[in-house]
């Protein structure tokens, strides 16, 4: 959430930062509402303290033995008076909330422009792109030959955009998830957490989530309303919600393996084919939690765990930067991690490593206590992918794959796989 007294005092800078997104903040409605807070703001408090006054006579003139009949309607009138201006107070307020919640965050000056991911700005790369002596095929044939990737079982028993995954593959999965765990908690300083994978509405809140994508998500029919995490950020970032966290304890490092649950709304067509765009899928994520001025080093920090992920399993990538038009609702700052997958000959986004300054911890009332002034202030929060399993195995199969449809196992991988070099040859096949 945008700081309501920035918002307040400096409208049109907001509008104007917005604009950047492609978002249109109608200036002039924005200060009638606010304009009609404050009014009824102040009718309020002015009832408040007349009722009190003529409360206080009532006493006064009781001890004088004088009638306080007259008196007492006045303060029943007042009183009614009363409610019914602090019920528009709490009308007004609810519509200004609730708009402020639809608000995008403020994004940061260096943000390349530009309208969709064609403008993303390409910061760095890394690897040389794989030369094949055959035409390389992608992980949905690969996983056929290889015999361990089903689609059809999946929609079987669920529907499309599923997939089971078993014998070698299903190990390989496995190992990427547990090598990653070991790489961020061992060299890269994080605390593993195990959190539930159903969330209420208020932490869905809390990241921006709701009320902006409630389409995207899968709700539980259930009292009161639960839903499937859409990723890790959520519950993890929510583990400082209502919290004020002493400065002895910050930066906070969270690294969490959960599946994740989306419904991929507005994404009809993309990515019908193989693994890239699931309902489920599974991630380990990445959250920091951090004092303000440490914010914008700990996202080079962040991201740099997440390709120290690809680096080790030799897959070369790029990382760009997210122009105005493309980035997410919550974030002030992004960089994508993309991987190279030749079958599609391209990059695709495999990591996405966002700052989002205060904006998450202003809805979650997450705060820290400034030792120098010894009073609680808003902390930072950021998060990234590193990185998403899926898309890494698709990554291993296509980038490691052989002429005669065996895959080989990154080096690195090879003690989490009990040793197997190769899949598509031996035992687990």
């Amino acid at each position: 959430m945008i700081d309501p007294k920035h918002l307040r005092n400096e409208p049109e800078a907001v509008a104007a930062n917005l604009a950047r997104r492609g978002y249109v903040f109608d200036v002039a409605a924005y200060r009638a509402l606010e304009a009609q807070r404050r009014e009824l703001q102040s009718v309020t408090q002015a009832l408040q303290n007349e009722r009190n006054q003529r409360s206080k006579a009532i006493g006064a003139a009781k001890q004088r033995g004088e009638a306080i009949e007259p008196l007492k309607v006045e303060v029943a009138d007042l009183g009614d008076r009363l409610e019914q201006a602090q019920q528009r107070l709490t009308e007004v307020q609810q519509r200004l909330e609730a708009w402020q919640l639809e608000l995008p965050n403020l994004l940061d000056e260096r943000v390349p422009e530009g309208s969709d991911e064609a403008d993303n700005l390409e910061l760095r790369q890394w690897g040389g792109i794989p030369v094949f002596d055959f035409t390389p095929r992608d992980h949905v044939d690969l996983g056929a030959q290889l015999g361990g990737m089903d689609f059809e079982a999946a929609a079987r028993i669920t529907g499309s955009r599923f997939v089971t995954l078993s014998g070698d593959l299903a190990r390989l999965h496995r190992a990427l998830i547990q090598y990653m765990l070991d790489l961020h908690i061992s060299e890269h300083g994080y605390r593993e957490v195990y959190v539930p994978y159903l969330v209420n509405a208020q932490a869905l809140i809390g990241t921006g989530q709701l009320p902006k994508f409630a389409d995207d998500l899968f709700c539980i029919d259930h009292d009161p309303e639960w839903y499937l995490a859409p990723t890790a950020e959520v519950p993890v970032t929510n583990l400082v919600q209502g919290q004020i966290i002493e400065e002895h304890d910050m930066p906070l490092r969270f690294v969490s393996h959960t599946p994740c649950f989306r419904a991929e709304a507005g994404s009809y067509g993309k990515d019908t084919r193989g693994m890239i765009r699931q309902h489920q899928f599974e991630k380990v994520e990445l959250v920091q939690v951090v004092r303000p001025h440490e914010s914008w080093n700990a996202l080079e920090a962040l991201t740099g765990h997440a390709e120290a992920v690809l680096r080790r399993l030799g897959l070369p990538y790029r990382v760009v930067s997210l122009c105005s038009g493309d980035i997410g609702f919550a974030a002030a700052r992004t960089y994508d991690i993309e991987v190279w997958l030749p079958a599609q000959q391209r990059y695709r986004e495999i990591s996405s490593c966002s700052n989002f300054t205060d904006f998450q911890a202003r809805r979650l009332k997450a705060r820290w206590r400034n030792p120098e002034t010894g009073k609680p202030e808003l902390l930072h929060t950021l998060n990234g992918s590193g990185v998403a399993a899926g898309r890494c195995l698709v990554a291993i199969l296509e980038n490691y794959q052989q002429a005669d449809g065996r895959v080989a196992v990154p080096e690195v991988l090879v003690p989490y796989m009990g040793g197997r070099r190769w899949l598509g040859e031996g035992e687990g096949s």
